[in-house]
């Protein structure tokens, strides 16, 4: 799928929100910003919502033209995406503790092993912690491709409404059982984080509301473009769901939050997906740099955060809002640096071992 302007602009939308929400590592932005620094966690949920759409598409499209699944091809264009600017700051957290925006780290193998959101120790080991997403999306990696096959095997409109009505009510059931369980008898650790906010299994609403628009593209497309030709509604809809859970997220550790809220959160993003996949959608100067280099900042910006503030920082004759733009600067030089030093040449490396005789050989048979 050719890149598209209102995808970039969503994609630059979370990156930077979930940045602002992270400030509070730092003292946070100051009572005048908190409504931009408040539900900023939820830029995580947008990246959930357009990682489904994409990685949904790629796949759906090929099955649904015939071509056979190479779980292979898959899987290896997915660990060069990922795993290179992954492993250089995970290096870099184990390496030099004095970099941590937080002191302490949970083992190493539970970050190789993307079970970090499964078995983290929120209460001593936070650094790092953002990491969960990327398991999450790591685990979204390996099944769906399996589970896309499997429903695509004999199409059926009903099997998978019913599929996905399942998936929702069951996470709803889910997240309000550990609610309930845990409000009973009040565990001594951050169970809200460990037990519902970081889990895969609770946080599936956003990656399947992106599939669905997927299926939604791939095989009703006429259906598809009525609806891109609504963008305006789209957009307008899509915001009034996402300030309806956002009231819902009033108390983010609630049940009715946490019971009903992530759905509602996730189809009032797909909407704005919807309307914002249209080639007409504006195109906002910068957004795609911005965008381009989002999982390099994602991963890095905390780094970048704890070295302002502890080095940069008092070394400076300034101080609150001022301070702002030398965050800003330093956060987008590390992030540059480690989308152009590591994770671009490595899809380059991997789109050159893509295109040798030995992979060209090794291609021509469905894995």
């Amino acid at each position: 799928m050719h890149r598209l302007p209102g995808l970039d602009l969503l994609r630059s939308i979370a990156i930077v929100w979930v940045m602002c929400f992270h400030t509070f590592l730092i003292g946070g932005l100051g009572p005048d910003w908190t409504w931009l620094t408040r539900f900023g966690w939820a830029g995580v949920d947008i990246f959930f919502v357009l990682s489904g759409f994409l990685i949904g598409s790629q796949l759906l499209r090929k099955l649904q033209r015939g071509e056979a699944l190479r779980l292979s091809d898959f899987y290896w264009r997915r660990a060069w995406r990922i795993l290179p600017a992954f492993a250089v700051v995970l290096a870099v957290y184990v390496t030099f503790p004095v970099l941590r925006e937080e002191p302490n780290l949970e083992a190493w193998w539970q970050f190789a092993s993307f079970t970090l959101n499964l078995l983290i120790d929120y209460g001593h080991n936070q650094a790092f912690s953002h990491a969960w997403s990327l398991c999450v999306e790591e685990h979204f990696y390996l099944l769906f491709p399996l589970l896309a096959w499997w429903i695509t095997r004999r199409p059926s409109s009903a099997r998978f409404a019913g599929l996905c009505a399942a998936l929702v009510l069951g996470g709803i059931a889910l997240r309000a059982g550990i609610w309930l369980h845990n409000d009973a008898i009040q565990p001594q650790r951050p169970w809200f984080i460990e037990d519902i906010y970081y889990p895969t299994w609770t946080r599936l609403d956003g990656l399947l509301m992106g599939i669905m628009l997927a299926a939604l593209r791939v095989y009703r497309p006429q259906l598809w473009t009525r609806l891109q030709a609504r963008s305006t509604a789209l957009w307008f809809t899509g915001l009034a769901m996402t300030a309806l859970a956002f009231w819902l997220f009033r108390d983010r550790t609630g049940l009715v939050a946490n019971a009903v809220g992530w759905p509602l959160l996730s189809f009032g993003f797909g909407l704005l997906v919807l309307a914002a996949s249209t080639p007409r959608a504006w195109a906002v100067p910068g957004t795609g740099w911005l965008a381009a280099i989002s999982y390099s900042l994602y991963l890095s910006h905390k780094i970048a955060m704890h070295v302002v503030h502890v080095w940069i920082a008092p070394a400076l004759p300034l101080q609150g809002p001022a301070l702002f733009p030398v965050y800003a600067v330093v956060i987008l030089a590390v992030g540059a640096a480690l989308h152009y030093l590591v994770e671009k040449p490595g899809l380059q490396l991997r789109d050159r071992l893509a295109r040798s005789p030995r992979a060209v050989e090794a291609g021509s048979m469905p894995a």
